[in-house]
């Protein structure tokens, strides 16, 4: 096979999933090729829609803005947590972690429940608990992506048990947080095959931004296999 480039973004769409009270997606044509001799779109959205980044902005004023982080901190090797599998609005425990984790690798959290978008099920996805936030950052890891709307519980409508509990932990250590990631199953499968992961996160450059969507993108190589 070589080199494998896999997919890791949700496309950008009018009505597409929001975290509850986020801004509503809209792209829709504001110049034409007929009217105006090109097109153009015309976008509204927020800075947290689809596949995006955290930045420690988002849950503390004190705390980086997207565009003071290091670049190196939206790439690197992968390390993909399974934790498929788990019933709705369960906590990943700490036992999920994989062994390899270590200062500079990225770890991806495949849950299975990118295969809910778009439906009302994606909001009861599994999250990381407290303590596995706690033992990512003590491994020295410090970007975190999932295949979820979250890291932390999406409360049902009416449910006002809101925490941000695993966000505080990592955005407090400066971990950048990617969220609604898809297509984790395949680089599940290259890790089992012993093939090298890396993935790209880089955000828009937003300026002094909580966070910006992303073309989130993994590289596999099966000619670079880990011993």
């Amino acid at each position: 096979m070589g080199v494998e480039l896999v997919d890791l973004s949700v496309p950008i769409v009018t009505g597409m999933p929001v975290y509850p009270g986020d801004p509503e997606v809209e792209a829709v044509p504001a110049l034409t090729v007929a009217g105006s001799g090109v097109n153009v779109l015309r976008l509204h959205m927020g800075s947290q829609s689809g596949t995006h980044v955290d930045a420690p902005f988002h849950i503390d004023d004190a705390l980086p803005r997207l565009d003071e982080l290091p670049l190196e901190r939206f790439t690197g090797p992968v390390a993909v947590m399974d934790a498929r599998g788990l019933p709705p609005r369960t906590p990943i425990t700490p036992d999920a972690l994989p062994d390899v984790l270590a200062p500079g690798m990225v770890l991806l959290i495949a849950t299975g429940w990118s295969e809910h978008w778009g439906t009302g099920a994606y909001l009861a996805h599994p999250y990381p608990s407290p303590e596995t936030a706690e033992a990512i950052v003590a491994a020295g890891v410090r970007t975190v992506g999932i295949d979820a709307l979250s890291v932390d519980r999406t409360p049902p409508p009416g449910d006002e048990d809101f925490s941000l509990a695993a966000h505080r932990v990592l955005c407090g250590s400066g971990t950048v947080i990617a969220e609604n990631l898809t297509n984790l199953a395949r680089l599940l499968d290259a890790q089992d095959e012993g093939c090298a992961i890396e993935v790209s996160l880089f955000p828009i450059a937003l300026s002094a931004a909580d966070g910006a969507p992303v073309r989130a993108i993994a590289r596999v190589d099966d000619r670079a296999v880990l011993v």
